[in-house]
């Protein structure tokens, strides 16, 4: 009985060492797959937190930033984001534009509305980069009604929109199967206001 024991043992365990190998290909793969995912995913979700930033700063230095010679305001705080677009390389794979929009007032009005309209009064955009985007508010002249939440101006104010767009590649050749499948645009896009 024990001959028949080891014999049937050893004919198992042959057996079991095919299975071994195909459920270690299926699980390697599985692996693989989310980890080439996850490293994608974390990237883009990174660089939309450095762009969210990168708008905020924007419009702040739209805000407060002094004019040069042969620069405005809005011209100045392009360049200056431009340079300061940590590690997005921004000059060659994005576009940033930013925005002032000033509020008509009507009749005894002290202060408009919240969420406008607007009128785009200046826009000034990044050089090079990507040349197929352009503003979602529109160009100079464009009645803005698209800011919701964003607040009523006085005469005299401004509302300073940064909006930032940037083509983002992933590392591994499934990050683009994985950006297709959750949804993520392309490019990738931010915006972000302040007023004064």
């Amino acid at each position: 009985m024990s001959r028949f024991y080891r014999s049937a043992r050893g004919k198992l365990i042959a057996n079991d060492s095919g299975q071994a190998s195909v459920e270690l290909a299926f699980v390697v793969t599985l692996l693989l797959l989310l980890v080439c995912a996850s490293i994608d995913f974390g990237r883009a979700l990174n660089t939309m937190q450095v762009m969210s930033e990168l708008t905020r700063q924007g419009s702040n230095l739209a805000l407060r930033v002094e004019s040069t010679a042969g620069c405005d305001n809005l011209c100045t705080a392009v360049n200056d984001v431009t340079a300061a677009a940590s590690g997005l390389n921004v000059a060659s794979n994005g576009k940033i534009i930013i925005t002032s929009l000033t509020e008509p007032l009507t009749g005894s009005e002290t202060i408009g509305p919240t969420g406008g309209p607007y009128t785009i009064a200046e826009q000034v955009a990044s050089s090079g980069g990507l040349t197929s985007v352009s503003s979602k508010l529109g160009g100079v002249g464009t009645k803005v009604t698209s800011l919701t939440t964003a607040p009523g101006l006085q005469s005299g104010q401004y509302l300073y929109v940064t909006e930032i767009f940037y083509a983002f590649t992933p590392l591994t050749p499934i990050g683009n199967l994985t950006n297709a499948a959750v949804g993520m645009p392309s490019p990738l896009y931010h915006i972000a206001y302040l007023h004064a």
